[in-house]
């Protein structure tokens, strides 16, 4: 697999699109994620992101999408976040990328008042329609699986049932190792995601709340996991996620770190390549 970085690391320190793309390959990555909004950046930005991943033959894997509209009930919101997300999978496609990471909402008011099956069965049908969208253009969506409680999808269990009931070839697993972590899945769970994942994100936490931080820093062991993900022979990138970090004029350092630890773990399971 290859070894990708999110650009959300360097954007969140505020620096520039074109500064982070360049240190992202400078710094020896294989790969780079996008999180930008297509209803958010103009045709200048569009430019430079693809000009400068291109000149820095850094390839573009995936563009990331928090869509949490799909499941609200309100039938105007999930059409504007079905558009959105099509813009999205427009810019994926502009991109030359391989999928949409995909975050979808949670359960509304504690499961209360709206039925959770119902939010259920929007969510499977708004992102079966993207899949569609998304074979058309010669995508894929991963969709990603958030440790939170009344996340839609918040572990393997209801990520396998979602995707079952898509039940369309575009749509895949992301697999988050810390959200593994979080969501106290145990490593060997992820067999049942054989054939069904496409895309893997890496970051360390405290085991207690979100954190995304350099492997190494939080409490991790994350070879179990890694062994997992290279048995089921996922043909794609491990993105490492990095989000606000606490010293904002280090984000160089930090980035750098992440990536040395990472390395080394993917060269220890075998899995760079």
């Amino acid at each position: 697999m290859k070894l990708g970085l999110i650009n959300s690391a360097w954007a969140q320190a505020g620096k520039g699109t074109a500064f982070g793309i360049q240190q992202t390959k400078a710094i020896g990555f294989d790969t780079i994620d996008i999180f930008a909004d297509p209803l958010d950046i103009d045709a200048r930005e569009r430019k430079l992101i693809k000009r400068e991943c291109d000149r820095c033959e850094l390839p573009i894997v995936s563009v990331a999408c928090v869509a949490v509209g799909l499941i609200d009930f309100n039938p105007s919101v999930q059409r504007f976040h079905l558009q959105r997300c099509r813009a999205y999978l427009d810019l994926c496609y502009e991109f030359e990328a391989k999928n949409l990471l995909l975050v979808i909402g949670e359960y509304i008011w504690e499961k209360q008042v709206i039925p959770p099956a119902e939010q259920w069965q929007t969510g499977v049908k708004n992102v079966r329609e993207l899949g569609k969208y998304a074979a058309d253009l010669g995508l894929q969506i991963a969709l990603e699986l958030e440790p939170f409680k009344l996340s839609l999808v918040n572990d393997v269990e209801s990520m396998v049932r979602f995707i079952d009931e898509v039940n369309h070839p575009a749509v895949q697993a992301n697999i988050d190792i810390s959200h593994l972590q979080l969501s106290h899945t145990k490593p060997e769970e992820l067999r049942k995601l054989k054939g069904k994942a496409i895309h893997v994100h890496l970051s360390d936490c405290d085991g207690k709340v979100h954190g995304d931080l350099p492997p190494g820093r939080g409490v991790m062991d994350f070879a179990p996991y890694l062994r997992e993900i290279k048995a089921l022979g996922i043909d794609g990138a491990v993105s490492i996620e990095l989000e606000y970090s606490p010293k904002p004029e280090k984000i160089v350092e930090w980035v750098q770190e992440a990536y040395r630890e990472t390395d080394k773990l993917m060269q220890a399971a075998g899995l760079r390549g």
